[in-house]
């Protein structure tokens, strides 16, 4: 049950930034020279479906794995920014957030 919502979780975070880059091109469009408000129409529902989505992983992820409220705290904020999603998870995953204690983490032991 753990991997599966922490998978669900770096999906989610993955996702929430594709789709800040996708809102912020729509709103490039709206406010350009072409003056068109679809992609903003499209993606900003999208966007916030994903922000919600994340924020609740966030909090299921943050239970499960026994996170501190300071971690906890900074994961939810980092849906505000562009892409802190994508640095959020890669510093977790880093500092061993994301995996089982009784499992190594990935890349985090020196090669050669």
């Amino acid at each position: 049950m753990r991997e599966k919502m922490t998978r669900l979780f770096v999906a989610a975070a993955i996702a929430e930034a594709c789709s800040w880059l996708a809102l912020l091109a729509g709103m490039a469009v709206k406010y350009g020279p072409p003056a068109n408000e679809i992609g903003v129409h499209v993606f900003g529902p999208i966007h916030g479906a994903l922000f919600v989505v994340y924020g609740i992983l966030v909090l299921v992820v943050a239970r499960l794995r026994r996170w501190r409220l300071l971690t906890t705290v900074l994961a939810l904020a980092c849906a505000v920014p562009p892409f802190a999603t994508l640095v959020f998870e890669r510093w977790a995953r880093r500092r061993g957030l994301l995996h089982d204690a009784s499992t190594p983490a990935r890349n985090l032991t020196p090669v050669g």
